[in-house]
């Protein structure tokens, strides 16, 4: 067997490299790009050290643990124990991750002839499984999995983040109740540009029962002053409460959207419900948010201490 001990150390090199600058970027540390390369060069090195017969005596655990305390500490120094904890944390849950996700691509890939292949039975007819890893796949995957691990992460913080200005919308119109998910927009200053009264958009298909038929599917292709025209007092109880409200959308004309007029809209965010009379539920014909996170988008007015109007009796 030819080992090529400068390929070794430079595939360790280039992990060591991006497992510290992942475990940087998780924690939100300030990296510096030479104290990286030099952590990793350290790596790489004891690496290499494992093909030095006389330097066995270095493969212990605690040789391991104490080789990546110093490794973080060329890489980030030492701040304080809480960050230098939360540094080791983060460094080992990302090895284990991308070690992880790449035995179980390495399973996902293999056919049932190389699983019985791996099989050896003992003498004393036990049976153990034999890991041949091929050096070329743990250099091509690892990357691929910590891109992935760092895509979740960040689709993960995205959403907590997001989380915090979701909250519960309550709108009540003549007797009838209807609660959604809502996202409080600070951008949002949709208002009637006569009255000043701020709009909340929610998604057409909550109101779907309550609404004319006729207008199932066309409010994101028909004109709202169309439908409107369309409608009949008698054919919709809520004719009175229908509002036009122009405003202009991204890359588009002057265009109007379909109001409806409650009765009490009711905005729980956290720990704080506010409570607003003076406000229009603008109909969106399509979805609001992809993964189903919202289903309105709350104007900022709406929540704000001041516009808290007192309980209803």
């Amino acid at each position: 067997m030819v080992v090529y001990i400068d390929l070794i150390f430079a595939a360790n090199l280039l992990i060591d490299g991006i497992l510290l600058w992942l475990t940087g970027w998780l924690v939100k540390l300030k990296m510096s790009w030479w104290r990286l390369a030099l952590s990793a060069l350290v790596g790489a090195l004891y690496v290499v050290m494992m093909f030095v017969p006389e330097l066995s005596f270095l493969y212990t655990f605690l040789i391991k643990f104490g080789l990546s305390l110093f490794m973080l500490w060329i890489a980030f120094g030492f701040t304080s124990l809480q960050s230098y904890l939360r540094s080791l944390g983060a460094f080992y849950i990302i090895n284990f991750a991308a070690a992880g996700g790449i035995l179980g691509i390495h399973y996902l890939l293999q056919s049932s002839g190389d699983i019985w292949n791996g099989i050896m039975f003992t003498a004393s007819g036990g049976h153990a499984y034999r890991l041949q890893i091929g050096f070329g796949f743990v250099l091509v995957m690892i990357p691929l999995v910590l891109v992935c691990f760092r895509a979740v992460h960040s689709s993960r913080i995205r959403r907590e983040q997001l989380e915090s200005y979701i909250g519960e919308v309550i709108v009540e119109i003549d007797g009838v109740t209807v609660s959604c998910p809502g996202l409080l927009d600070t951008g949002n200053r949709l208002c009637d540009p006569l009255t000043r009264i701020p709009v909340m958009v929610m998604e057409a298909s909550i109101w779907e029962g309550y609404l004319p038929a006729s207008w199932k599917g066309r409010l994101t292709q028909d004109g709202a002053d169309r439908l409107l025209l369309e409608t009949d007092g008698q054919s919709f109880a809520w004719q009175d409460r229908i509002r036009l409200v122009p405003y202009r959308g991204i890359n588009r004309g002057a265009s109007f959207m379909l109001a409806l007029k409650p009765d009490l809209v009711v905005i729980k965010l956290g720990e704080d419900t506010f409570y607003n009379k003076r406000v229009l539920i603008g109909l969106d014909g399509g979805t609001l948010s992809g993964d189903g996170a919202y289903r309105a988008v709350i104007h900022p007015d709406l929540a704000l201490k001041n516009s808290v109007e007192a309980l209803p009796s």
